[in-house]
């Protein structure tokens, strides 16, 4: 069904689920929804699947007209979202009419915003999946972003009210600055003390060398042992990679899926969705925990949601 024209597509708007998996022996990486707490969410409040293809909006600039009546929900990042003009609340389930025109006109605070609709946005799976993967044209809307007069099809769904909300204790705040919490490894072994000193007690800026693949970060050089290269192993999501130059680089959800550069820690899952909601200028800060710390922490956020799901669930809406 038609649902929506693009009317401006901003710097950088695709269409994500939460990623394309199974694939990464063959090069290709599992892309899909770089914070998927906002994404989740945003389907939840819509009543589809935690699954369904969303749009996943960077930074501002994109609008959109309604071609039918259905039911949103906007997550994620401030984009002063409006719609005709007025602002709309986020982390809300709202109705909007056939040629009304929702917009994001400008950054107040985080990165990326996540538009969910009724029924979720209709498009070829790819390898399984509905995950934009830009640098390999596949997935999403023929494998690229979102471009002016593009129309967005959505799938049918049960009825679904509006005026679902996210209690305020759920919604994160998205400050400029982070701490990651880090287990070391799978290399550190390869880094003198000073340099391990320096990775855990500096603040690291994130440069303008930043995307879906991956963050570059300036600040403090890590000093190895002896060199930086490695024979190539896999890459998970969170790696920190840190080449010659001794600065880092956190690799993300579109991130080669084998690289020959030392990985000093990786970042846990459950920290990747408030690093997705930093930019170019904002500072982190890497705190190293126990394999069983963060079994724990995952543990405790699985139940966070768990909990949500149900409180949702109950919602009178």
């Amino acid at each position: 069904m038609e649902t929506f024209e693009v009317l401006q597509p901003g710097p950088l708007t695709t269409i994500q689920d939460l990623g394309r998996f199974g694939y990464q022996q063959y090069g290709v990486p599992p892309s899909g929804a770089l914070d998927d707490y906002a994404f989740k969410i945003g389907n939840m409040l819509v009543g589809n699947a935690e699954n369904a293809a969303s749009l996943e909006i960077t930074l501002f600039g994109s609008q959109l007209r309604a071609l039918r009546d259905t039911v949103i929900a906007i997550t994620g990042a401030d984009l002063g979202a409006a719609l005709n003009g007025k602002p709309i609340p986020r982390w809300e389930s709202i109705l909007v009419r056939r040629g009304d025109i929702i917009s994001f006109p400008r950054l107040n605070s985080g990165c990326r915003a996540y538009l969910a609709v009724s029924g979720g946005f209709d498009v070829p799976k790819v390898m399984s999946s509905a995950a934009t993967y830009t640098k390999a044209g596949i997935g999403g809307l023929e494998g690229r972003a979102l471009r002016r007069g593009d129309i967005l099809h959505t799938l049918k769904s049960p009825a679904t009210s509006e005026g679902a909300r996210v209690p305020p204790e759920y919604i994160p705040v998205y400050p400029h600055q982070n701490e990651l919490r880090v287990i070391l490894g799978p290399q550190d072994d390869y880094f003198s003390e000073d340099g391990i000193r320096a990775f855990l007690q500096a603040d690291y800026t994130i440069s303008a060398q930043a995307d879906r693949m991956g963050y570059r970060l300036e600040g403090p050089r890590i000093e190895h042992k002896l060199k930086a290269d490695i024979i190539s192993d896999g890459i998970p999501l969170g790696a920190v990679q840190v080449p010659g130059d001794g600065l880092p680089i956190i690799l993300l959800v579109d991130r080669q899926t084998t690289g020959g550069y030392t990985k000093i820690a990786t970042v846990l899952s459950i920290d990747i969705h408030r690093l997705a909601q930093a930019k170019p200028g904002d500072q982190v800060r890497f705190r190293q925990v126990t394999e069983d710390e963060a079994l724990g922490y995952l543990q405790e956020y699985q139940q966070k949601l768990q909990t949500l799901r149900q409180l949702l669930q109950d919602s009178p809406a």
